[in-house]
């Protein structure tokens, strides 16, 4: 660990500059699950295409 290092607990003003920074909200945008539910309603679709085939053929 460097030398210079300071530890943001190591004082009551930078503690709370620490708690209160945008990085440390708990509730900050979260990452939009579009992607993953498309992903999952597509490869149901296919695996029902590949059932209806396979039952048909």
């Amino acid at each position: 660990m460097a030398e210079n290092y300071t530890d943001p607990s190591g004082n009551t003003a930078q503690f709370r500059a620490f708690v209160d920074s945008p990085e440390a909200t708990p509730g900050a945008a979260a990452p939009s699950r579009l992607p993953l539910v498309a992903g999952i309603v597509a490869a149901a679709v296919v695996v029902v295409a590949l059932v209806a085939w396979l039952a048909l053929g």
